[in-house]
Order: structure tokens, then C-alpha cells, then sequence
């Protein structure tokens, strides 16, 4: 599925400024190399959603965690997620991984591993699943959205809509999962924008960043970068095109910083940081492998963080974020 460029762009009313979201698909540990499976996964990183949340409270942030069925089916999460509920010190949102969710009545592969490839009902009983556990476990009901994997379909925002939903943040901008049977981004910008006319499901895509000497060009590279590892690294390594997802994972902090003011230089007033949660804790991702890589990983939000702060980027919300949106 290619989503094409948007239409109905937000327009943020005067007051918002420059703002920022920080965002974690708070998921179960896997083998990301691994075929998919219904079982095999554990949840041991959970304990750590603790300490990042005492982390970014000093810094004032609000984050929001996009929540699959494993961790809603686990009594630690679940005690953490009532809590930061219960104080609203966090946003919770739906984050759908197919395979470990029920009902289970699709084949597991990679082409499902993407809800939005499934039949629509086996999609919509997904979501409707995992949308009544979060609410019967925390005592909150989500209307925010991140397809595992990224992987809306062409139903997703109908379904979403149906169900009361008013925020998706499933896109990831300048990506093109096409080539395992997912959606393609590369048409799609980091701007939010309004899914229709009425202005009833809001999409705050994840940011992307082109930096470079190409980058006003970038469209024409884009493709190639996208499906060659080679030309992807000799871009960036010439300093031509370098696409940069805000994210720790694989970005350094200097390479952020530099998407950051790339994208306030281009107008950009919203910005979306986005992980996973087993990253959390060593031996979970490729990218925190060791109590050295998690020292790295907390000193990469302190330099950011630090970033933001001195290019007068505010933390916002979801509530703050739907207001905002909707005022103009």
C-alpha cells in the first residue's frame, strides 16, 4: 500500500510554537532476526519503564506509550500503566503487533505481520481486542494508534475512526516496507495532517529528517537509498543525503541534533521521537547490547533533551497536541 502525499496539512495556531513528543512502542522482547512467532517472547525489560519515565519527568515530558498485548497481559505493566494513568504523567496508546495478539486466526508471516494487510474484520477484532484489555486494565481508554510494524492498511483509519480513535501515528516518514508486503512512505513528509475533511483522526507521522547538500533533491534519491544498504552509506558518508529518523536507536546524538535544526531551519513546528522499549534494557535490540550501550542510550536523551531545550523546542501531550490541532 503507497500512501500518497497528504492534502489537509495541520495548521497549528500561533501560540503553539515549536514543540516536541517523545513516543515508545511498548512492546515484548523478540528476535528481531527471527521468523514471527505467537510464543517464544518474555517481557523482562518492563521493570525498566519505571526509570525512563523518573527520567523524562525531570525534564518535564509527557511520554506516550503505544501498548501491545504482551505488556497489557502483564501484571508489572500493567501496575506501571495504571499508575502513570492514575497521574497522568503519561499518554497510552494501542500499538497492534498481529501475532501476539488475539484472535488468532491468520497465519503468522511477515506479509501479516502488517495488521493492515489482514482481512478487515481479523483487523478490526484485533484492535477492538486490544483496545477493551488496555481499557479494562487501566481504568483508561485509548484513542491514540501506532501499527506494529508501521503497518496500516486500507482500512485501518476507517476502523479507527469506527472506534473512536482520534490519533494515528503509524507513519514513518521517507520508509518503504513494501518490498516484505507493507506500506510505503516515501511520498509522505513529517508534517501531521487530517486524515478527512471533518477533522476526526488526526496523523502525527514519526520525524524524518533528510539533512545533506541533496536534500532539497532528495525525492529522486529517496528510492534508491531506501532499497540499497550500499547507496544508503555512501550518501551518508559523503555528507550528500543522510536520512535521519529522530530515534536513539542507530542515531547518534550529533546526527539528531543536526536533523533538529534542519528541521526547525525548514518550519517544522512538531517533532516525534520514537523506541522500543526492550532497548530499555541490555540484550534486547541491536542497539542496547550492554550496560555501556544503556549508559549511551540514557546520554543520547541528556544531549538531545539538552538540544531542545536550547533551541526552545517544549514538550507537548496528546491532549495539548489534539487542542492545538483542532483550534484553527
Amino acid at each position: 500500500m503507497k500512501i500518497g502525499k497528504p492534502d489537509r496539512y495541520v495548521q497549528w495556531p500561533e501560540n503553539f510554537g515549536r514543540r516536541f513528543v517523545i513516543s515508545v512502542d511498548t512492546e515484548e522482547e523478540f528476535d528481531w532476526s527471527a521468523p514471527f512467532q505467537r510464543s517464544g517472547h518474555t517481557t523482562v525489560s518492563v521493570p525498566m519503564l519505571q526509570k525512563f519515565q523518573e527520567f523524562v519527568e525531570k525534564y518535564h515530558v509527557k511520554p506516550a506509550y503505544f501498548v501491545d498485548y504482551s505488556i497489557i497481559t502483564d501484571d508489572a505493566a500493567v501496575a506501571f500503566l495504571r499508575t502513570v494513568a492514575e497521574q497522568q504523567s503519561a499518554d497510552i496508546g494501542v500499538h497492534l503487533h498481529p501475532w501476539v495478539n488475539p484472535p488468532f486466526d491468520e497465519q503468522v508471516n511477515v506479509q501479516n505481520s502488517f495488521a493492515g494487510n489482514l482481512p478487515k474484520e481479523l483487523e478490526e477484532e484485533k484492535l477492538v481486542a486490544l483496545r477493551d484489555a488496555i481499557r479494562e486494565k487501566t481504568g483508561t481508554t485509548p484513542t491514540i494508534y501506532r501499527a506494529g510494524r508501521y503497518g496500516i492498511g486500507p482500512h485501518t483509519t476507517a476502523l479507527l475512526r469506527k472506534h473512536g480513535f482520534v490519533m494515528d501515528s503509524s507513519i514513518r516518514p521517507r520508509f518503504d516496507y513494501s518490498a516484505e508486503g507493507g506500506p510505503d512512505f516515501l511520498s509522505v513528509g513529517s508534517e501531521p495532517f487530517w486524515w478527512d475533511d471533518d477533522k476526526k483522526l488526526l496523523e502525527v507521522p514519526l520525524t524524518t529528517v533528510y539533512s545533506g547538500l541533496l536534500r532539497k533533491q532528495s525525492g529522486l534519491a529517496a528510492n534508491a537509498m531506501n532499497r540499497s544498504p550500499l547507496i544508503n552509506a555512501l550518501f551518508s558518508r559523503s555528507k550528500m543525503l543522510e536520512r535521519i529518523p529522530l530515534t536513539p536507536e542507530g542515531i547518534s546524538a550529533r546526527e539528531t541534533k543536526e536533523a533538529i535544526d534542519v528541521a526547525l531551519d525548514d518550519d517544522l513546528q512538531l517533532l516525534v521521537f520514537s523506541f522500543h522499549s526492550p532497548s530499555l534494557s541490555p540484550g534486547h535490540t541491536p542497539y542496547v547490547r550492554t550496560e555501556d550501550d544503556l549508559d549511551g542510550f540514557y546520554d543520547w536523551w541528556r544531549e538531545v533533551l539538552d538540544h531542545l531545550e536550547m533551541r526552545k523546542v517544549k514538550p507537548v501531550n496528546m491532549d495539548e497536541l489534539m487542542t492545538a490541532a483542532t483550534a484553527v
